[in-house]
């Protein structure tokens, strides 16, 4: 067995050993058995990483084995290895690992641990087989394997029925999504007639294809551009992209470990790296680029006002990577897909410091997740406040820190595209920026400043095991330093033929030299945020009350995200109730039962009673109905 398939199998292994034997060989043997397959994983991939990264664009194609084989439909198993996914194996098993480890003391109290690690470890699975995909049938194998993850790790305290119905919603909403995703793919294999990149890229590249399909009642369509609309809507709910992404703020019904796997190392991420991917396609219609670009910005100033008005600690980190999400979007859109491909490395580590810090603060407050009742926990969990101050300044873009090295190259590159879909993103992208350290340090001032909300839980509150500190201290490292040392990711070339770039879309080449006030800028918009968070949080915090009173409609549109949960309740959930109620009473009681079984009994015991009626047991009746049957007989045959 090669080490690169090992790195797929080894959670895997945990993952079964987990799940079918957990209540045989105990919680501690389960957990044991996953966290040394995500350990072996993570030391593989790291030296994988380090043998791709210290080659000039050598690509590792391994074929494990004939998957199906139908008529001319031929699909192998295979591992394809190249500078993208090296990075992809380091952000996954690494911050998996970490996420486990973690775990130990988040869930130590829970009776179904085993079952715990088994989903992290599966989902850890399905999302290193969707990286390592050299043909889009694995990459949609490992996609629904995630999804099917989320489902199971969301839903994991089935006994909780909001956490029931977030599960259900993240799986419907996925389903809308991964339907389009299906359909470019069977639009793949009809337009080239496989589904390995390599051949796709090459064809597509060469101009060896049809360049219009019909479809539907548009009719004929440009081939490329259908394709890659029909993935990126794909990407749209597995990235919870604006329309696609009521799923994710639900998604925190799952225990705090769950929500940085999904949001830091896997899943959410999987849209962007399928984008970026696939860049020999996007590459070759304008109108798909620029829908992504659109679509992204949106995005990122949507959630990034959401943000800013939430008050469950975890759906603000949840909106704070639905927005970065639309950085990494439009950064693609542009053509810029080495930087999204590095802010989606730097958020990994940051984004789930973050969630994971989150999860110590609730394990200090006996799981209450209401900042509106915190307060004052500086003192109490200095450690814990500290790593999420440093995760917080990374995802604010303060200097040298992770996030701002990458999140300033989106924001030059949108710049540097000098088209109008660049420009659009980049003032969205800016305006997100200033909430997004608002609604940041406002999450920490509500939280460690202030006096405490309620004294006798602070009181109590005290630090997190080190099973949970150990992973926040290494996340906190890397939160500070993988700016710095993923920079070459941006440079010119550095993922080789990984990513291709159509002539001119040369964005993230012309970042470098932007005007200064260009590169300022976002510098000023952390220090507007953070200000205007400490005017209404620190200095005066009487005043939000009084902003959210005068502007109560504003602050309702935002709190209730838009309405968008309540809009699509009304159009699809409320009209299927209605459908099917009618379907059940009309349907079901009316003409089925009403018509058919019950009015069938009904008829047989009607004319069973009539019957009944006449056999009355006396000989005369019976003689009598003799001679009135002879008389018929003989009036009709005479």
């Amino acid at each position: 067995m090669s080490e690169n398939l090992l790195i797929l199998l080894a959670p895997l292994t945990g993952a079964l050993i987990a799940g079918l034997l957990g209540r045989k060989i105990g919680a501690k043997a389960s957990i044991g058995a996953t966290i040394a397959g995500m350990l072996v994983s993570a030391v593989l991939a790291i030296q994988v990483f380090l043998r791709i990264a210290a080659q000039d664009g050598q690509v590792i194609h391994e074929e494990v084995f004939s998957w199906i084989v139908s008529g001319n439909f031929k699909v192998h198993f295979g591992i394809l290895i190249d500078r993208m996914t090296a990075i992809m194996l380091i952000v996954v098993s690494g911050i998996s690992t970490l996420i486990h480890i973690y775990s130990i003391g988040y869930m130590a109290d829970d009776p179904d641990e085993p079952r715990f690690f088994s989903y992290l470890s599966l989902f850890t699975f399905a999302m290193l087989v969707l990286v390592t995909a050299d043909n889009f049938l694995q990459l949609f194998f490992g996609w629904e394997g995630v999804g099917l993850a989320s489902y199971l790790l969301i839903g994991f305290w089935y006994k909780k029925e909001s956490a029931c119905n977030a599960a259900i919603k993240a799986f419907l909403v996925n389903r809308v999504g991964d339907f389009g995703f299906a359909l470019g793919i069977f639009t793949i294999f009809l337009v080239f007639g496989s589904l390995d990149y390599d051949q796709v890229f090459q064809m597509a590249g060469s101009g060896k294809f049809k360049p219009t399909v019909d479809f539907l009642f548009f009719g004929a369509v440009d081939t490329i551009t259908l394709i890659c609309l029909l993935l990126f809507v794909g990407a749209m709910g597995k990235s919870a992209q604006f329309l696609l992404h009521t799923w994710l703020p639900d998604a925190m019904e799952g225990p705090t470990p769950v929500s940085a796997l999904i949001h830091a190392a896997t899943m959410v991420t999987a849209g962007v790296f399928m984008v970026c991917r696939t860049s020999p396609l996007f590459e070759l219609s304008e109108t798909a680029l620029g829908v992504v670009t659109i679509v992204g910005a949106v995005t990122a100033l949507f959630a990034a006002s959401v943000g800013l008005v939430q008050n469950d600690i975890k759906k603000v980190i949840a909106y704070s990577t639905c927005s970065q999400l639309g950085y990494m979007f439009f950064a693609a859109g542009v053509s810029a897909y080495a930087a999204a491909m590095f802010h989606l490395m730097t958020h990994a580590f940051f984004k789930a410091l973050l969630f994971l810090s989150a999860g110590a603060v609730i394990h200090a407050m006996h799981h209450e997740q209401d900042m509106r009742r915190m307060g004052g926990l500086f003192k109490k969990i200095p450690m814990t406040y500290g790593v999420m101050m440093i995760g917080t300044l990374a995802l604010t873009g303060f200097p040298y820190l992770a996030g701002f090295y990458s999140k300033d190259a989106i924001l030059e590159s949108a710049f540097a595209a000098h088209t109008s879909v660049g420009t659009f993103a980049w003032l969205m992208g800016m305006m997100a920026a200033v909430m997004t350290t608002f609604y940041s340090f406002r999450l920490i001032f509500m939280t460690f400043h202030g006096q405490p909300a309620d004294h006798h839980a602070c009181d109590h509150a005290h630090e997190a095991p080190w099973s949970m500190r150990g992973p926040l201290v290494l996340l906190a490292v890397g939160a500070v330093f993988a700016g710095v040392v993923g920079l070459p990711v941006i440079d010119a070339g550095w993922f080789k033929t990984a990513i291709v770039l159509a002539p001119g879309h040369d964005a993230l080449a012309h970042s470098h030299h932007v005007p200064t006030w260009v590169k300022v800028l976002p510098f000023v918009a952390f220090v507007v945020g953070l200000v205007a968070a400490w005017l209404l949080y620190i200095r005066l915090p009487t005043l939000p009350g009084i902003i959210a009173e005068t502007f109560r409609g504003t602050y309702r549109f935002l709190a209730n995200a838009w309405y968008f949960d309540r809009l699509y309740d009304w159009m699809f959930v409320s009209m299927a109730k209605k459908i099917g109620e009618g379907l059940w009473r009309t349907g079901d009681e009316t003409i089925i039962d009403g018509y058919g079984v019950n009015g069938a009994a009904a008829t047989c015991t009607r004319i069973a009673g009539w019957l009944r009626s006449i056999q009355s047991g006396y000989i005369y009746h019976y003689a009598f109905v003799m001679v009135i049957g002879v008389l018929v007989l003989v009036t009709v045959y005479t």
